[in-house]
């Protein structure tokens, strides 16, 4: 449980910095845009989101990608990243145990 907290958190951190980026180009711009999921992909490599796309239709479910995957990558990349890591990190937090006194 602790590696899918710590994961979580980095997403949290993650979808954070992302939404700091979107908000200083808004700020220096005066024009709010987001950046997607699929340009921040394609910024860190820009061949493997057509090979993967060519792996899941051919070899998966071509349904899968289109609409499916294509419509989680034109989010924002701070929601793609967020979402899942607040769910990690709710899921994987720690309980406290209560003690009921007598």
């Amino acid at each position: 449980m602790v590696v899918l907290r710590v994961i979580g958190w980095l997403l949290i951190v993650a979808a954070l910095l992302a939404l700091g980026w979107d908000l200083f180009f808004w700020i220096h711009s005066g024009q709010f845009g987001f950046q997607s999921a699929e340009a921040a992909w394609h910024g860190v490599s820009p061949g493997s989101m057509d090979r993967i796309q060519a792996l899941i239709e051919n070899h998966l479910w071509k349904t899968l990608w289109n609409p499916g995957i294509e419509t989680v990558l034109r989010l924002p990349l701070w929601l793609v990243l967020g979402v899942p890591g607040l769910l990690l990190a709710l899921v994987a937090r720690t309980r406290k145990r209560r003690r009921f006194a007598r």
